[in-house]
């Protein structure tokens, strides 16, 4: 039996295999809100026999967006067509995720087609961005963000808070945190970006704090019964990579004791110019594995990950309990389909929507018939 197409439990939750489609920004909403661009593509993206669908990284606030044309959850009425892609999902049998977050001082920037640097300040569709300290990102990102003053801490805390209420409105049953990417949950978490001198910065466990407290706010509002997830960089490929690692699994193992069911293990991205080595195949996993055993979560990961006998070793290998493949849905929506048939499952037929299903068996019977 292969590994890859095993169901996968977590809380009240099963998913029909270990296949993730990861969040994948779409830069196409606007002020906030979802269109029918959205709704084609996640439903497109759930019908090809993914496990769990997760919706691009939205903004639990205006200012939290990547930029002016990101998913948001900051108002009420953002919530009717999030509903219509949660519903499209599960209608396709998949898991219905999302993910909310806050871009910190890499928020303000234009789409990737159209630069993917910080809109200039004082243009129309730019804001100022916000993080733990004045330090700018760099390269591409020159601003110089607004320090965060404790009541900024707050008002982002609750801001999380009030997106994770909405999103539970809009029917989606897979929350994940972005803590990762430089954004802000990891540029609080990472000394190269956090040079506090408060509660919240200094020590790990200060530059910690916001991101367990922030856990910790959600967890109570969002259902027992359903998985609670974040995305977190983990390593940052600096020179300084088994310190960040270590520090890093001791957050992890405190966010599990404030209610997280499981972690998407994934890199820093705090500081540009960094020597991720790209080219090795599934190169988190062995971090990935490290991450669950020594702080007792299960994990999920991607970055190549997409062919399907390194994803069908990172599970079967206990390194990963989800896989995610992103770019290669992109290219075709039901890659599951093709990685069953890579992995020669005898009917991977079973993968696809049960109408796909009947119209490539009549073929089959036909070409033999003829």
């Amino acid at each position: 039996m292969s590994a890859l197409f095993t169901p996968f439990t977590l809380k009240s939750l099963t998913l029909r295999n270990r296949i993730a489609i990861p969040p994948m920004c779409q830069y196409s909403a606007v002020d906030g809100f979802t269109n029918d661009w959205h709704q084609t593509h996640y439903a497109s993206m759930a019908r090809g026999g993914a496990g769990l669908v997760i919706v691009e990284a939205t903004g639990v606030s205006p200012e939290g967006r990547i930029t002016p044309d990101c998913t948001g959850l900051w108002n009420d009425a953002q919530v009717a067509g999030m509903s219509r892609i949660a519903a499209g999902i599960k209608a396709a049998g998949a898991v219905p995720g999302i993910q909310i977050g806050h871009a910190g001082r890499k928020a303000s920037a234009n789409n990737p087609w159209e630069g993917d640097d910080h809109i200039p300040e004082g243009a129309a569709r730019g804001w100022q961005p916000i993080a733990p300290s004045a330090i700018a990102f760099g390269g591409g990102l020159p601003r110089v963000p607004r320090a965060m003053t404790l009541e900024d801490i707050a008002r982002v805390q609750a801001d999380f808070v009030a997106a994770a209420r909405r999103a539970r409105e809009a029917g989606f049953e897979w929350l994940e945190l972005h803590f990762a990417h430089g954004y802000l949950g990891q540029s609080f978490f990472s000394a190269h970006s956090n040079q506090r001198t408060d509660a919240y910065g200094g020590s790990a466990g200060n530059r910690a704090r916001f991101l367990l407290e922030t856990v910790a706010a959600v967890r109570e509002v969002w259902p027992e019964h359903l998985p609670l997830t974040a995305r977190l960089g983990v390593i940052e490929y600096d020179g300084r990579d088994e310190e960040t690692l270590a520090e890093s699994i001791a957050l992890v193992g405190q966010m599990r004791e404030r209610g997280l069911d499981l972690l998407n293990v994934s890199l820093n991205f705090v500081i540009p110019d960094v020597a991720v080595p790209w080219g090795t195949p599934a190169f988190l996993a062995p971090i990935a594995q490290r991450v669950s055993r020594e702080a007792g979560l299960p994990v999920a990961s991607g970055w190549g990950i997409d062919d399907a006998r390194i994803a069908e070793r990172v599970v079967a290998d206990g390194q990963m309990d989800l896989v995610m493949i992103g770019r290669a849905h992109l290219a075709n929506p039901h890659y599951v389909y093709a990685l069953a048939q890579a992995l020669g499952k005898e009917r991977p037929d079973w993968t696809l929507p049960a109408p796909y299903a009947h119209w490539l068996e009549r073929y089959r019977g036909a070409a033999k018939a003829a």
